[in-house]
């Protein structure tokens, strides 16, 4: 087969389209022949040599893909050869097919597309793990989500909305302000222009950025608060004040899914398929795509991201 290998650690010019070995399932496994795989941000990241897959992983980036199941490995039952499903990930979702732990898999929800759902399970999983499983976002709270017009913040809008609460998001132009409106957010800031803190508090604060946001986070947090950071685009490092989190009884919750074992994941994708699928089959929350790019051009794929002028996910087809 056929799939995008990172040559060594650089730019998007590193990726390249070539012959691998197969991959077979191994028991608990299905092969799935793949649609097309979504562009993440710790793709991006592997490319560059700063996030390596977990052990056991194939060594190509894609952490989701959609498709049809080709072949079940020993003791799988719930699936069958011919199914179209998506699937969450360690690596390997760049390529012509992947193997997964069955566990990992979901049917593709009614009414959406098989291409599109490829950029349905990092999300959904990452939105529902910590948005609602550990951020317990509740009808009638304040949910902020920093990158609106991200694969994740679109998904998140959407999600919280339909779930009852009031949405806030952070957004770098206009034009990503009017699109997450369109998609439920009650306030967009354009983090250029305006603070956040100022339309707070927040019951729940989604944070990809990290440490450039920590200060500002906590200060916008409501008593009881949950902030739940799941990137580092703003860095790593940065101080904490004890004492406020004290004086609102709040909770600064640090995750990330890939490295997860294989049972937190299949809990995971459950609940996902158990209270998000509903959502997405009445229409009430849609995968946001802005555009399809051949897998083989992978590398322009990258550029687009990095760029950060998208809103919503960036698919890979075949």
């Amino acid at each position: 087969m056929r799939a995008i290998v990172i040559r060594e650690p650089g730019d998007p010019e590193v990726l390249e389209w070539t012959d691998v070995p197969d991959p077979a399932p191994q028991p608990g496994e299905v092969l799935i022949e793949v649609a097309a795989s979504a562009v993440n941000r710790a793709d991006v990241m592997q490319r560059r040599g700063l996030y390596p897959p977990p052990k056991g992983a194939p060594p190509y980036p894609g952490l989701e893909v959609s498709g049809r199941i080709a072949e079940l490995g020993q003791g799988v039952t719930q699936w069958h050869a011919g199914d179209e499903v998506c699937a969450l990930l360690s690596g390997g979702g760049y390529a012509e097919r992947v193997a997964v732990p069955a566990a990992q898999v979901l049917p593709i929800p009614r009414g959406v597309g098989l291409v599109e759902a490829a950029g349905l399970p990092e999300v959904a999983c990452t939105v529902w793990s910590n948005v609602f499983m550990h951020g317990g976002l509740s009808a009638g709270e304040r949910f902020l989500v920093h990158g609106g017009g991200s694969g994740i913040g679109t998904l998140a809008i959407q999600a919280a909305k339909a779930r009852g609460a009031h949405v806030t998001c952070t957004v770098g132009s206009a034009e990503k302000a009017e699109r997450c409106r369109e998609l439920g957010a009650d306030v967009a800031v354009n983090y250029r222009e305006d603070d956040f803190v100022e339309h707070g508090p927040y019951d729940v604060i989604l944070d990809l950025i990290g440490a450039k946001y920590l200060a500002r986070n906590v200060d916008a947090l409501a008593t009881g608060g949950r902030l739940m950071v799941i990137g580092l685009q703003g860095g790593a490092k940065a101080e904490l004040n004890i004492g406020k989190l004290l004086t609102k009884r709040a909770l600064v919750h640090a995750t990330s899914l890939r490295a997860r074992p294989a049972e937190e994941k299949a809990e995971i994708v459950a609940a996902v398929r158990g209270h998000l699928w509903p959502l997405l089959e009445a229409g009430d929350v849609r995968p946001v795509i802005d555009r399809e790019v051949p897998m083989a051009d992978a590398a322009h794929a990258h550029t687009l991201l990095e760029q950060s002028g998208h809103v919503g996910k960036i698919l890979l087809t075949l």
